[in-house]
């Protein structure tokens, strides 16, 4: 304990001004977050080890939960256990939840105006974009060469542009598979607790008394679900909020979604958007606290544990199958939203333009164009819809 004391060179309210600084200028999704906390409290401060971030980028990676959320959480643990755990989530969620809610009040607000109308009209098409060159590159990092991965990731997103919509058991079917195939003696044995967790969250009652019980049952399964990237989300969400239970429409939905990625933080604080729109500030309080809920319990529960079991075969099995079915779930969400959204010539081209910059030019941010595509869409907008 004296060692660990002493090596520390920085209390728990710095790390806090820091998450809190991340949470509201940080963006370009999961994959730069946890990149920004490398640079900044690994090699720039020193204030947490390699090891240590290793082995809370792999927690982050195998559990369900937002990647960049669920690894701020786990960095406040190193040194400040559960209270810094909680509070370090809670810095890094809150800037952005703030910025959220304050949107999605000018949107039921303002939605009607003709600025807020071009605006959503070309960065919506733009968000395809970014969706489509988000799933193309998790497909390569999930999938390399494993052919049992690539039938797993082509049933899911057929199921997914067939039917419009996207089962969760599906993606926990993918990862029994999977378990099955690459790991069958330790998973039958039962040493994987992951699978049992999530079918524990999958079958929690969503018919409950009133909209705000709905609204929390449906997102504290929806956070369940969020493996690695916040994008995951979408598909599910899709068929949960529109096709479902019809809390939004298309076109609202895919707005939502435009404002997660113009905002920083994490991805999945567009459920905050959601539950704004549909039950008003109560409504966004607990979507976002049932969203973040289970990448808490996911970190801080099995963080004293997984050194010990972290690499067991079956659990990364299972996440492997888990990721995959979700992946394929994305790019059909991608196909599905799409012909939604991209209704024509314009937008088609927003999108296509989107993807190949990002595509081709890798530095640019994400924020920037979509920052672009709003002031192309106030220039167009008008002359379509004349």
């Amino acid at each position: 304990m004296a060692s660990s004391q002493t090596r520390l060179n920085y209390s728990l309210t710095d790390l806090l001004r820091y998450f809190l600084r991340l949470g509201a200028l940080g963006f370009g999704g999961p994959v730069a977050l946890v990149g920004f906390m490398h640079r900044d409290l690994v090699e720039t401060r020193a204030w947490i080890s390699e090891s240590e971030y290793k082995e809370g980028l792999a927690l982050s990676q195998l559990a369900p939960g937002p990647l960049a959320a669920q690894l701020a959480m786990y960095l406040g643990y190193v040194h400040y256990g559960v209270l810094g755990s909680s509070l370090t989530g809670l810095a890094f969620v809150l800037p952005s939840f703030v910025i959220v809610v304050a949107l999605g009040w000018a949107y039921r607000q303002f939605g009607g105006l003709t600025w807020m109308q071009a605006v959503f009209y070309a960065v919506s098409a733009c968000v395809i974009g970014i969706i489509a060159n988000s799933a193309y590159k998790l497909s390569l990092k999930t999938l390399a060469r494993d052919r049992l991965l690539w039938v797993i990731f082509a049933v899911t997103a057929a199921w997914t542009v067939i039917t419009e919509s996207e089962s969760v058991w599906l993606f926990l079917l993918g990862g029994i598979i999977t378990c099955l195939v690459k790991s069958p003696p330790a998973w039958l044995k039962g040493s994987s607790g992951i699978s049992s967790l999530a079918l524990i969250a999958f079958t929690m009652p969503s018919q409950t008394l009133g909209l705000l019980s709905n609204i929390f049952w449906y997102f504290l399964q929806a956070g369940a679900f969020v493996f690695g990237s916040g994008l995951a989300i979408v598909p599910f969400l899709y068929d949960g909020v529109v096709k479902t239970n019809g809390w939004l429409t298309d076109q609202q939905f895919v707005d939502a979604v435009a404002v997660a990625m113009i905002t920083p933080g994490p991805v999945v604080i567009t459920t905050a958007f959601i539950g704004f729109l549909v039950a008003g500030f109560p409504g966004a309080c607990l979507a976002a606290i049932a969203t973040f809920l289970p990448a808490y319990l996911f970190t801080v529960l099995p963080a004293p544990y997984f050194k010990r079991y972290g690499e067991n075969p079956s659990i990364v099995a299972f996440i492997d199958g888990v990721t995959t079915a979700a992946t394929g779930a994305i790019c059909g969400a991608v196909i599905v939203l799409g012909r939604r959204t991209l209704a024509d010539v314009p937008t088609v081209l927003l999108a296509i333009i989107t993807l190949l910059i990002l595509f081709v030019v890798k530095k640019i941010p994400e924020p920037m164009i979509v920052v672009t595509a709003a002031a192309i869409g106030l220039i167009v907008y008008p002359l379509v819809h004349r």
